[in-house]
């Protein structure tokens, strides 16, 4: 009898280096701002504000180079610094709406580098990769997803 179910070990291994490749593709130094930068400010975005602590943790970098991303945002006016509420001591990083405007860019950027990526598939391609992505968005969302990249 023939299993009928793909082998998981084959299908991580060809997903990350597809993902890998588009990733690559897609990379945009937005208003000449890194990748990594865009990501922690696309992060600040969307759960702000953050201390820089929780941000190095979703960001799975360390404390000194979110530190260094930190300063550049807010050397080019992405953030704001504010006094944490809860703790005299510490800070909350904001985004700006020059922050909030330059997230949207990179993102439009970025989604027209994949919609050009994809523009010569075939239709049935298309639809099979529009079948794939509540599962892949789910997988992109899962706690050891986190974890496993921070190894």
């Amino acid at each position: 009898m023939t299993d009928l179910h793909p082998d998981r070990t084959e299908v991580a291994a060809r997903l990350a280096a597809a993902v890998g490749r588009i990733n690559r593709k897609a990379r945009t130094d937005s208003a000449s701002l890194g990748y990594g930068i865009v990501s922690a400010l696309a992060s600040i975005v969307q759960h702000g504000p953050l201390r820089p602590g929780d941000l190095s943790r979703i960001e799975v970098v360390t404390k000194p180079t979110m530190t260094r991303i930190l300063t550049e945002l807010e050397q080019r006016g992405l953030i704001a610094r504010d006094a944490d509420p809860r703790d005299g001591r510490a800070f909350m990083v904001s985004a700006t709406p020059a922050g909030v405007a330059a997230v949207d860019a990179a993102r439009s950027e970025r989604t027209g580098i994949v919609a050009g990526l994809i523009a010569e598939l075939s239709p049935d391609d298309v639809d099979a990769i529009a079948g794939a992505l509540d599962a892949l968005e789910r997988v992109a969302q899962s706690p050891s997803a986190r974890t496993a990249s921070a190894s």
